[in-house]
């Protein structure tokens, strides 16, 4: 092997380890992306179930009174309820950042 030969090898093996390097790096973003999402989704969850209660209070009815499929269906409608809230508030706060009036 001459000196050219060995000086490739080398630059090839410094490109695979940085290339290496380089998507570790974009695996740890995505990694703690769906954590973010996780936790996001999580707390949604516990306000949703919160809801829930207070809902099935306001009726007089406890979680007893109803199948698991009714209560995940229940809970998915104030999930649902929660995204749409959040929405709202992201575009209300969205369009008062950038100085325009929502009821216009």
């Amino acid at each position: 092997m001459n000196n050219l030969e060995k000086l490739r090898k080398k630059s090839d093996e410094m490109i695979n380890l940085t290339k290496e390097q380089f998507g570790k790096g974009f695996d740890f973003a995505k990694i703690k992306s769906n954590t973010v999402k996780d936790k996001i989704n999580f707390k949604i969850r516990e306000k949703a179930i919160l809801s829930t209660k207070a809902r099935l209070a306001e009726n007089h009815k406890t979680f007893d009174d109803f199948s698991d499929d009714e209560l995940e269906i229940i809970i998915a409608d104030e999930e649902r309820k929660i995204i749409d809230d959040l929405k709202n508030k992201s575009l209300v706060a969205a369009l008062a950042f950038l100085g325009l009036n929502f009821f216009v």
